[in-house]
């Protein structure tokens, strides 16, 4: 009787573990099967770098929205990615045990309030200060742009990186640290030399999970971006990422013929970018973790 409670215990353990990776394949057909009637109709490439949306007319380009979500993404990795390894680096080497152990749940905190509290924290904030910023710069800008989009994004990924970069740095062993600075090393070089060279498959791993998330977030990029289906050229610019126009517009005019599936398709476009980042990252982290044994 206990060795067959035990087997049922292992299958049941064995079904739900299974499980998720079904439902992500059941996602990626679902989506597939939603975007099969614009793609019977439509090539993928003509309708990936097309560049009109006119849905009345029977244009879905999805060029503008990709531009979109690449300018929003990257303006958010690049104001993010130092900031967070720099405060990880802090934290890690420099900082005092007692404020190590008070900022990091404050840390964690932070990625735990719902998107639209920063979304409505840069409608307040972030879109005034862009649009006083703009004519610095010699262009007018409402203010509901990339970067403010990209700006509110960077905070929003604050936690992912500076998380998984602390964890990284803790699995690196102290004696090589103890070694570096025996040598004569001061605490910067040791970290430089040692921490970050150590730790740069898992920094690699820390940022591609920043934009994992940021590629996937919808409501706060939604409510500062501004929108307009076309492709920014510059930061000021207005942009319309795929999360946002799959959240503005599912459920309306579905009766135009093609638009479900035309927003089926931009769903589909998205998991599969999201999912290859996530593969990437998963990579990077277990080559850090060999690495550090």
């Amino acid at each position: 009787m206990r060795l067959l409670k035990e087997k049922a215990g292992r299958t049941v353990m064995f079904i739900l573990t299974v499980l998720p990776t079904l439902l992500l394949v059941l996602m990626f057909f679902g989506l597939f099967r939603k975007s099969r009637a614009i793609l019977a109709l439509k090539s993928f490439g003509g309708l990936l770098f097309s560049s009109g949306w006119h849905p009345l007319r029977g244009e879905f380009g999805l060029f503008p929205f990709l531009i979109g979500t690449l300018w929003v993404t990257a303006v958010a990795l690049v104001i993010a990615v130092p900031i967070s390894l720099l405060m990880a680096v802090y934290l890690s080497e420099y900082a005092p045990r007692g404020f190590r152990d008070f900022a990091k749940p404050l840390i964690d905190l932070l990625s735990g309030i719902p998107s639209v509290i920063f979304g409505v924290w840069g409608v307040l904030v972030i879109v005034p200060l862009v649009g006083r910023i703009a004519p610095l710069f010699g262009r007018y800008s409402s203010g509901y742009s990339v970067l403010a989009g990209g700006i509110v994004l960077a905070v929003m990924i604050f936690p992912t990186i500076i998380h998984v970069a602390l964890e990284v740095f803790s699995a690196i062993p102290f004696p090589l640290r103890e070694a570096s600075l025996s040598l004569g090393a001061t605490r910067w070089e040791t970290t430089r030399h040692v921490v970050l060279r150590k730790g740069s498959q898992g920094i690699i791993a820390a940022c591609v999970l920043g934009l994992s998330r940021a590629l996937g977030e919808t409501m706060a990029v939604l409510m500062v971006v501004g929108n307009v289906p076309a492709a920014p050229k510059s930061v000021f610019d207005a942009g319309y990422p795929l999360p946002a126009l799959i959240a503005n517009n599912y459920g309306e005019i579905l009766s135009v013929p093609l638009y479900d599936s035309a927003l089926m398709l931009a769903a589909l476009v998205l998991f599969i970018v999201v999912q290859t980042f996530n593969i990437l990252a998963r990579w990077f982290l277990v080559r850090a973790e060999r690495r550090a044994e």
